[in-house]
């Protein structure tokens, strides 16, 4: 992985770069980003970096031995952590490596969700477990093979239970030419005597520009749909990937035809749209309702006379348009947090049915009386 092959985050690649010119290379980094902002590919790039045997001031060369083996993670002085989900106690992340491989190769920028269906997890719990601080610690006491490091890769330490605190030592104390690089999405979740160990690098999250620009040369998508996808991710380069596999996105004629049953009160119809909807499967409801969220932000912005920062195709403009005559700001709002309510529930394997209709039974209410009654229950599962 070379900096190269990462979406945006410019000043970033500069500053990592520099450390290492510089040999101000830390022993324990902590890259902090949300999901899909290249936190994990620019840990991985920055590891190559310091053991490519060619490096230039922009990059690593990308064809000498260490480069190639790093290109593949097989590397003999690459080593990853990350959660996994245990099916003995003595599982460790060495148990998962090729499945860890095919699916950081086919996505650099991959979330929980997608690597919890790399290993058909169901909904068993995820962690890195004590068996695999153990693993760490016995690996990094070996001495380098081949480069001048040895580099340990951690996603999602938030994932270390108390068990962390076996690593401690190790990390405040790490053998000679060792580096602990841990790539996290919430700085809250991770244990506080490892985050004082580990100097922070943010990683914001990627531009819209950004993300078109990825989904343009990586997967050749057609200007206007890459633009479309961008706008919808949020900066979250793993949701447009996903977004881009739809092979059909009728997200726009569904979700104002169903605003438009439920501004009507056209019950048998809502019926038939609960059934339908139950019918797209958990990730097409998913971004079904991130697109409304998405679509009824920009109806809020309309009606708060912000109409120069909406950046819609046409017949979303006029759509979000006419239906900001209809509603007020309170009302846009209330669809707004039924829609986020109900996304949060998908998640979290709701009854898809129930769901669908019992938002749909508050979106009439909202457009009736304007705002939803006080004290309104929810009945997803």
């Amino acid at each position: 992985m070379q900096f190269s092959d990462i979406a945006g985050q410019h000043e970033i690649k500069r500053r990592l770069i520099q450390t290492v010119l510089e040999n101000r290379i830390s022993h324990a980094r902590l890259f902090l980003g949300p999901e899909g902002s290249g936190s994990l590919p620019l840990a991985l790039a920055y590891a190559q970096y310091i053991s490519c045997e060619d490096r230039s001031e922009e990059d690593s060369c990308g064809v000498c031995s260490s480069c190639r083996k790093y290109s593949r993670l097989i590397h003999p002085d690459l080593h990853f952590s990350y959660p996994f989900f245990a099916k003995h106690k003595d599982d460790t992340a060495l148990s998962f490596i090729e499945e860890w491989r095919e699916a950081f190769l086919a996505n650099p920028y991959l979330g929980l969700d997608e690597w919890r269906d790399q290993l058909d997890a169901e909904n068993k719990q995820a962690n890195i477990n004590i068996a695999e601080c153990h693993q760490i610690i016995k690996k990094l006491s070996l001495k380098p093979f081949e480069s001048e490091y040895k580099v340990l890769l951690m996603w999602l330490p938030e994932y270390l239970d108390k068990e962390g605190n076996t690593l401690l030592k190790i990390i405040e104390e790490p053998p000679q030419k060792t580096l602990f690089l841990l790539v996290a999405q919430s700085q809250d979740q991770i244990l506080n005597t490892i985050l004082s160990r580990t100097q922070l690098i943010k990683i914001p999250r990627l531009k819209d520009g950004e993300v078109k620009e990825f989904l343009l040369g990586k997967l050749h998508l057609q200007e206007d749909h890459a633009a479309r996808i961008a706008y919808l991710s949020e900066g979250n380069i793993q949701t447009a990937i996903k977004l881009s596999k739809e092979e059909s996105n009728n997200n726009f004629g569904l979700f104002t035809g169903w605003l438009r049953m439920c501004f009507g009160n056209r019950g048998m119809q809502v019926v038939d749209f609960a059934e339908t909807a139950s019918r797209l499967g958990r990730e097409n409801q998913k971004n079904f309702l991130r697109y409304g969220t998405k679509l009824m932000r920009e109806v809020m912005m309309i009606l708060a006379g912000s109409d120069n920062l909406v950046h819609l195709p046409q017949n979303e403009k006029e759509f979000v348009g006419n239906f900001g005559r209809t509603v007020d700001l309170a009302s846009a709002e209330a669809i707004v947090n039924e829609l986020e309510k109900a996304h949060y529930h998908i998640e979290r394997n709701a009854n898809a049915k129930i769901l669908f209709l019992d938002v749909s039974l508050q979106f009439i209410k909202i457009l009736k009386f304007k705002t939803l009654p006080k004290g309104t229950q929810y009945i997803y599962s």
